[in-house]
């Protein structure tokens, strides 16, 4: 799977999150808990920060898989995984009452487990209410490294647009970022989202400042 160009450590605004994102940056293999485990709201920056896992490897072999793409190939799709150092596992909830791909997610586990390397994992569920009816997975989910990622208040959203602007070449005023969350659904996959749109827009119009009057054109 093609990982974004964009989700990195560096562009994640962490805000009350940061010892979240602590915490991840400093899994070592043969240190930290095989399994880490990180349950937030949909939209939250959760597939960003598995893919950064994935970037921030450091010469560890690293793996992104979205169940919500991959669940119809069947566990299969496991087969050697457990000789990664990383598998970052996104949606692992969409595994419920479905015992195959529990088996094979318990058998990654426990290979991984063996060589002291890591399955990073990702739901909008806590481990006990993710809808696992395997015991031996569920403890396994719920026995690592539990992190809960809150979702960013009208201040740290702000704050997260402005990083993505700056790391996009354009500047993204205090009031045009307001403007934004007034005139968008609150969560970060659209907001930035249309942050790719005003990129694009602010090219071809040659613009470095982002304005209200702009960004309302584009909207419309």
């Amino acid at each position: 799977m093609r990982l974004r160009d964009g989700s990195v450590f560096a562009s994640f605004f962490a805000g009350r999150n940061q010892p979240l994102v602590d915490a991840l940056r400093a899994v070592r293999a043969g240190e930290s808990p095989t399994c880490i485990f990180v349950q937030g709201a949909p939209n939250a920056g959760k597939t960003h920060l598995l893919q950064a896992m994935c970037a921030d490897a450091k010469g560890e072999r690293a793996a992104y898989l979205p169940l919500r793409e991959l669940l119809r190939t069947g566990p299969e799709m496991l087969a050697g995984c457990g000789e990664l150092d990383r598998v970052c596992i996104d949606d692992i909830e969409l595994i419920a009452h479905r015992a195959d791909w529990q088996r094979a997610m318990f058998a990654l586990h426990q290979q991984l487990d063996e060589r002291q390397r890591h399955l990073i994992v990702a739901s909008t569920l806590v481990p006990a209410h993710a809808g696992i009816e395997l015991a031996d997975l569920r403890s396994r989910l719920g026995g690592g490294l539990v992190l809960s990622l809150q979702p960013l208040d009208e201040d740290e959203q702000v704050g997260a647009l402005q990083l993505r602007s700056n790391l996009r070449g354009f500047e993204l005023p205090v009031e045009t970022a307001l403007f934004l969350l007034r005139r968008l659904p609150r969560d970060m996959t659209t907001l930035c989202d249309f942050l790719d749109r005003i990129d694009e827009a602010s090219i071809a119009a040659q613009r470095q400042r982002i304005t209200v009057p702009f960004v309302s054109k584009l909207l419309d």
